[in-house]
């Protein structure tokens, strides 16, 4: 990806709905060019797909957070799959550093996500974790 496909990127993370015309005067390129960098980031994987954010999105999970486990041992996949099952859990990303998972929680309450938070910690294996919470979000995928 050269700088104008950043630029082209960038543009279209701002809006994704913005014209060929919007962003080919945006980018001083021509229309055609826009819609071939579209394209050929699209054909190479660079760009997976567009996507729409509903307002219900945001309102169904009013307290997100992220926490952060340590892993005793050899215990990652069998804590992964347990924690796939609970219906708090939005996303597990397995990750290197101090910690071994990265959880992505949503709760309607924040006694929810107490609720939640107690439960991970309880699950064998588990040995530290640190969460934090999110307050606001500027982009969401």
């Amino acid at each position: 990806m050269d700088k104008t496909d950043e630029r082209l990127v960038a543009a279209l993370r701002h809006d994704a709905r913005a014209s060929l015309s919007d962003l080919a005067l945006q980018l001083n390129l021509s229309r055609t060019t826009v819609r071939a960098r579209i394209e050929r980031l699209i054909q190479r994987g660079d760009v997976l797909g567009f996507t729409v954010v509903l307002k219900e999105d945001v309102l169904r999970d009013p307290v997100r957070g992220l926490m952060m486990i340590g892993i005793e041992g050899r215990g990652t996949n069998r804590i992964t799959r347990a924690l796939q099952g609970l219906k708090e859990v939005r996303a597990v990303h397995s990750t290197n550093g101090r910690w071994d998972l990265i959880i992505e929680l949503g709760t309607e309450t924040l006694e929810e996500l107490d609720q939640a938070l107690a439960k991970i910690r309880m699950f064998e294996g588990v040995q530290t974790s640190e969460t934090n919470l999110l307050l606001s979000t500027k982009k969401s995928t």
